[in-house]
């Protein structure tokens, strides 16, 4: 889930407006990542070759070359990287054109930068660049993201708001991926061991967290009767 940082992830953003393209990349830079900025397919396939990106975005519509020309060559060179494409909302062909070509997501115009954050960082976390890059900072499992420096819980891409305490234990749960916790470690870590009856304090705010994350999306925190709880990927119900 994390490790040591060694390098930033770099994302190539490609994109011939100047001034989506500075909002890109300072939204690239406040999650953490190293932006490379590229006007043109030519100088997004130049950059891509001395930069080695760990995920693109890339506009549909370019100056030289057609962003899905730009695709094909990024998927010819660098197959599995991930590549989200950006579409103007009547755009339905460059969208078929794209996915068919191997874009692995796209976007529409008009968006948020939030919502290019977030399939950026679900792009990353399946190719495996945001989990040996995160430092800690990230904590993803499945279509959940919890990232520590801002306290900000997503699940399929849709803000989750906790409560200081039960933000505390979901980062607990998500520190240990399918590891049973018990509810006496749950009080320890959590509460310090500072509350009489505490199992039942953990039961509460288990309940709480389940209501807000799992209410109407496959469950992820699974009671393991006798031992504790433990938080599972979407569909593993082990």
């Amino acid at each position: 889930m994390s490790g040591t940082r060694s390098e930033p992830v770099r994302v190539l953003i490609v994109d011939d407006e100047p001034a989506l393209t500075e909002l890109l990349s300072a939204a690239v830079t406040d999650a953490g990542w190293q932006p490379y900025p590229a006007a043109d397919g030519r100088t997004a396939l130049r950059v891509a070759r001395t930069r080695a990106p760990h995920a693109v975005v890339l506009d549909g519509m370019l100056p030289d070359l057609d962003g899905v020309q730009v695709l094909r060559r990024l998927r010819q060179e660098t197959p599995r990287l991930p590549v989200l494409m950006l579409t103007a909302r009547d755009a339905l062909e460059h969208r078929i054109d794209g996915l068919a070509a191997g874009a692995d997501d796209y976007v529409t115009k008009p968006f948020s930068l939030e919502e290019v954050v977030l399939r950026l960082r679900g792009l990353l976390r399946r190719a495996g660049a945001e989990e040996a890059r995160s430092g800690g900072s990230v904590l993803a499992l499945g279509d959940l993201v919890l990232t520590e420096e801002t306290r900000e819980v997503h699940r399929d891409g849709t803000r989750v708001q906790l409560t200081a305490k039960e933000f505390d234990l979901l980062s607990l749960l998500l520190s240990h991926p399918r590891q049973v916790l018990s509810k006496t470690q749950i009080l320890g870590h959590v509460w310090s061991n500072c509350f009489d009856g505490g199992g039942n304090l953990v039961e509460v705010y288990i309940s709480s967290l389940r209501r807000k994350l799992d209410k109407g999306r496959t469950p992820m925190i699974h009671t393991v009767r006798g031992v504790g709880y433990a938080i599972r990927p979407p569909g593993d119900g082990r």
